[in-house]
């Protein structure tokens, strides 16, 4: 009479260890499969930003390949304005040599509205996030003012940082020193 009890209590632990195994499997599985909340960093190598219109994100990560121009801009900033067409010229010269990209950042207008007008269509755009005024990544790069460009090399080392506007002719002359293509 003793070995019935003990079989049963055997059989209700094997139950109980099996249903928590199966809980634990549906938990992990739902967990993987439910959509990961998007991460933004300004960290200067790793930056990861939220696009300047739609959804999704521009990630340092995915322009790898290439040099990559990063071109700080702000609707309100004139010397910005002075700069992008130049900066426009040398990225249609360089395509598929460099890859440019824009940060609208510390913006208090459309940023958008102005890579539009300077015919910025084809670059990567994201919005600056963070810092004192939507600012992070720029503010990590050590920046003080705007404009600012940033050179990375293709597989994403930061090289450069110039503070100020760039002349078209200086843009030249700093992709053809740092990376060794002339345009």
């Amino acid at each position: 009479m003793t070995i019935r009890p003990v079989r049963a209590l055997a059989w209700r632990a094997i139950v109980v260890v099996a249903v928590a195994v199966i809980a634990l499997l549906v938990a992990t599985r739902a967990s993987s499969s439910a959509p990961q909340p998007v991460t933004n960093s300004t960290q200067p190598t790793t930056w990861q930003l939220p696009r300047l219109s739609g959804g999704g994100v521009v990630r340092m990560s995915h322009l790898h390949g290439h040099p990559v121009v990063l071109d700080f801009f702000a609707s309100w900033c004139t010397s910005c304005r002075g700069e992008l067409p130049g900066m426009v010229a040398v990225a249609h010269d360089l395509a598929g040599k460099v890859t440019f990209a824009g940060v609208d950042s510390l913006e208090n207008g459309d940023g958008l509205a102005m890579a539009r007008r300077y015919g910025i269509t084809g670059w990567p755009l994201a919005r600056d996030i963070g810092g004192v005024q939507d600012s992070g990544l720029h503010d990590a790069l050590g920046a003080r003012g705007m404009p600012l460009t940033a050179f990375y090399s293709s597989s994403g080392r930061l090289v450069s940082v110039v503070m100020g506007a760039i002349s078209e002719d200086d843009l030249r002359s700093r992709i053809s020193s740092l990376f060794g293509i002339a345009s």
